[in-house]
């Protein structure tokens, strides 16, 4: 089941940790989330899943950045999250996906006890402006059934932000 904004809110503080937290985020069963003022674009035309791949930073001014098709962007949520026992998931906005900007197309999906600033996969299908702040994705939250153990040690936990793929770490 997923979550109401209404449990979501009263979850706040117990087993849910949105900083920071604005109320006018909070949606009937979600919250959004925005775009932080960075991205990290790959340096080389074709990347290697074995190698810890080159790239830059990119510094979204106030007055926004043209993404352009063809790119991967990384960027990341200005909110760090936690769960506790629920399962978070991310999805792109409606309003970002209607004007060709995809938001997190794959790794949506979330482990109990994740905690950190969700990395965003982004690419776009026409040149598309972005700001700083920008609610772009949503963060919903699933119950789970059953014994489970938290996600406590990972690539990608306690990030400080944002990250890059860490798949070459698995072939060591």
């Amino acid at each position: 089941m997923i979550l109401s904004g209404r449990e979501i809110k009263r979850q706040l503080g117990k087993n849910i940790f949105i900083e920071p937290f604005n109320e006018e985020a909070l949606n009937p069963n979600s919250y959004n989330l925005q775009l932080h003022n960075e991205l990290l674009v790959y340096d080389k035309p074709e990347l290697d899943m074995k190698e810890n791949n080159p790239y830059r930073s990119i510094q979204i001014p106030e007055n926004g950045l043209l993404l352009q098709p063809g790119e991967l962007y990384l960027g990341r949520t200005v909110e760090f999250t936690e769960t506790k026992k629920y399962v978070p998931m991310l999805e792109g906005r409606s309003s970002v996906g209607r004007l060709g900007l995809f938001i997190h197309v794959t790794a949506g999906f979330g482990d109990v006890g994740f905690k950190g600033y969700w990395t965003l996969e982004m690419f776009c299908v026409k040149p598309v402006k972005v700001y700083p702040g920008v609610p772009v994705c949503q963060i919903y939250f699933h119950t789970i059934e059953g014994d489970f153990d938290e996600y406590k040690h990972g690539k990608y936990q306690e990030n400080k932000g944002i990250q890059t793929s860490r798949l070459y770490l698995d072939f060591k």
